[in-house]
Formats: C-alpha cells, sequence, structure tokens
C-alpha cells in the first residue's frame, strides 16, 4: 500500500510515488540508505544549503518513482513493489557527480555497481530507479547555479 506499485493507477494511490521512499525491505536497506543519506546529504547542504537538499531529495525522488513505475508499467511488472529511497539518493549522487567533475566517472561506476552487482547475487532490487535518480540529479546539477564543491 505504501511501496509503488500498479495500486498506483488501479486505485488511485496517489500518495506511493512519495512514500515508497521511506518503506524499506529489510534494516540493511534501510541502514544502506540513510548512510550514503547521511554522506551526499551533509555535502550538498553545507554547499547548496538545507533547501536544495530538501528540494533534490523530495522533487528529485519523485521524479524517480515516476520514471520507475513507468518502466515497471511499460513493462507490465504487475507484481513488483518499489520500496527504499535508494532512487532519491541516487539523485543527490548525479547531482554531485555534475557539479564535481573530477568525480563523475567514478559516481557513474559506483551507481551502476549497486545498480546490478546485487542483480549477479540473485538479489531483487529496483537497478531502473537508481539509474534514473542519477540521470535526473545529473540534469539537475547541470541546472544548478555553477558553485565550488569541494568534496
Amino acid at each position: 500500500m505504501f511501496g509503488l506499485n500498479f495500486l498506483f493507477v488501479e486505485y488511485n494511490f496517489f500518495w506511493q510515488p512519495l512514500s515508497t521512499m521511506f518503506m524499506h525491505a529489510t534494516l540493511m536497506h534501510i541502514v544502506m540508505n540513510m548512510v550514503i543519506l547521511f554522506q551526499f546529504g551533509t555535502l550538498i547542504e553545507q554547499t547548496y544549503g538545507p533547501k536544495i537538499l530538501f528540494l533534490l531529495f523530495f522533487i528529485g525522488g519523485v521524479m524517480t518513482s515516476l520514471a520507475s513505475f513507468a518502466y515497471i508499467y511499460i513493462f507490465n511488472m504487475t507484481s513488483h513493489n518499489i520500496v527504499g529511497a535508494s532512487g532519491a539518493i541516487s539523485v543527490l549522487i548525479g547531482f554531485v557527480a555534475f557539479v564535481d567533475k573530477t568525480k563523475t566517472k567514478v559516481m557513474l561506476i559506483w551507481v551502476l555497481a549497486i545498480s546490478f552487482l546485487p542483480l549477479l547475487m540473485g538479489l531483487n532490487i529496483a537497478w531502473y530507479s537508481h539509474l534514473a535518480g542519477f540521470g535526473i540529479g545529473y540534469i539537475a546539477g547541470s541546472k544548478a547555479e555553477k558553485k565550488y564543491l569541494d568534496i
């Protein structure tokens, strides 16, 4: 009901693109998300302020949820239930990757690794959310005021 799934359109569960960011599959899932959110969130907040962090996380997260839903809808993945903040966190990573050009390749490789290595281990993850989030964050970074980000 709070994860993102086909109920979003079938029963007008309009809150799902936001509520999915607060649902997690396991304790390890939420711990990993919070550690990475702390790292990138702190960096963005210190450089751009809390308003930019808030907008990136929540607006970018909802946009990522909608892009992820489009993917599962197009490919008729009716049994999928997307949970977690990984997509929204990937927005932050994409943003940092754009504003700090020295880190772009490393950040992209990292997002690809966290997207596809779990699949090789047989874990069911929404890799498309990570990629969509990174792309949305990268575009947001290109639109941001040019300010030096020292990481």
